[in-house]
This record gives structure tokens, C-alpha cells and sequence, in this order.
């Protein structure tokens, strides 16, 4: 007799046995995603984050917005990440092993933002490209006076305001600073005084950066 005979059904018995087959808990599937080494999505978006606060250390003093969006995903990807790990050491040891350039990729991709954040190197890169500009601004504002810019760009920083008062020029750059008034760059042939209160410069405080170039905070 042919199995269309008997009305059974294949495709429905197949169906039920994947119903009636047991569901792996929430430590199987934890053990089974951290198995698996880093990929096409975490690697990247380590890569995303770093590229983010990079970019925030090369505003003066910060900047609040991509400041807040790094911080909470790096937090997130690194607490992804011990976990993972802590998972994969204890279950999963050979594939530790033996993908080992794309488990130590993600902390490789921290250490290098940190380590060029730390050094400044973002700001001083982004002054730099931005310092023609920025002086040929300067030929534009006299002694004592202030313009305001209402974030037209010059170079790469969106400036507000100009003010030149003596042998120091201010750029207010707009967004900068990290939950403070204001923040900006300032230039002087002169020199000014770092981390403390320059008699005549109102609340700022000064970071050189390089050359003639510092970034100030206004508190």
C-alpha cells in the first residue's frame, strides 16, 4: 500500500517532533553563543565605538553627545565581552585557542583608542589641520573686539565666536565641552599659563595642545 494510501503526512510529522523537542535553556544557548568567537558584528561595532571617542577627544574638552553614545555602548560592549569570555574559558577553552587574533581583536581596538586619546593625538591632528584657517580667521577680528561665527565652520571645528584681546585669540567651538558653559582653542605666540586661572582671562582655564595652540574651559 503507498503512503498516499495511508494519509500520512511527512512534512507534519516533522513539524511535530520540532514542537515536542525541548527547548535548550538560557544557560545552553549562553554557553553556545559564547562558544563562538567574536565576529561580524561585535568586532565592528568595537571598531564604531573607539572611532567615536576618538572623535570626542578631538574636541576641546569633549563633547557631551558622542561622549554619553561611547561611553554606554563601550560599557555595554565590554561587560558583552568579559562575559564571553568568562563563558568561553571555562567551557570552551580550544576555541580560545584557535581564534585567538579575532578574541584579542576587540581589546587591541580599546587599547589603541585609549592610548591616542590619552596622548592627545586626536586633538592635536584636528588643531592642526584646522590651523590656517583658524589664524586667517584671527586677520579678520581686531584688538579687543569679538565676532560672532554662529557655527559657520573653519577648518574642522564649527566656531561661534572670535575674540582677540591682546596676543590671545579665542575660538569658541561649538558643542565642545563636557558639561560645562563653554569651550574652546586659543592661540598665543606668548604662552599662557596651564591648569590654573589666568589673571584677565575671566573662569578660563588652559591645556596646551602643541606649538602656539591651547584649548581653554570656561567654568
Amino acid at each position: 500500500m503507498s503512503a498516499a494510501g495511508t494519509g500520512s503526512d511527512p512534512h507534519g510529522s516533522v513539524a511535530k517532533l520540532i514542537e515536542i523537542a525541548e527547548q535548550p535553556t538560557l544557560g545552553q544557548r549562553l554557553i553556545s553563543w559564547a562558544s563562538r568567537p567574536p565576529g561580524r558584528l561585535y568586532i565592528p561595532a568595537c571598531g564604531a565605538v573607539a572611532l567615536v571617542l576618538v572623535f570626542e577627544d578631538s574636541v576641546p574638552a569633549g563633547h557631551l553627545p558622542t561622549f554619553a553614545v561611547g561611553l554606554v555602548c563601550g560599557l555595554l560592549l565590554a561587560a558583552m565581552g568579559a562575559l564571553r569570555l568568562g563563558i568561553a574559558l571555562a567551557v570552551a577553552r580550544p576555541m580560545i585557542r584557535h581564534y585567538w587574533l579575532r578574541w584579542i581583536s576587540a581589546p587591541l581596538i580599546a587599547a589603541a583608542a585609549l592610548g591616542v586619546s590619552g596622548a592627545d593625538i586626536p586633538l592635536q591632528l584636528r588643531v592642526t589641520a584646522s590651523a590656517d584657517q583658524l589664524l586667517a580667521l584671527r586677520g579678520e577680528v581686531e584688538d579687543g573686539q569679538t565676532v560672532a561665527r554662529d557655527g559657520s565652520w573653519t577648518g574642522t571645528y564649527p566656531v561661534t565666536e572670535v575674540s582677540v584681546s591682546g596676543d590671545i585669540t579665542h575660538y569658541t567651538v561649538q558643542g565642545a565641552g563636557v558639561l560645562v558653559p563653554s569651550a574652546g582653542l586659543a592661540h598665543s605666540p606668548e604662552g599662557i599659563p596651564v591648569g590654573v586661572f589666568v589673571p584677565g582671562q575671566g573662569s578660563r582655564i588652559y591645556e596646551h595642545v602643541s606649538g602656539d595652540w591651547y584649548a581653554w574651559v570656561n567654568h
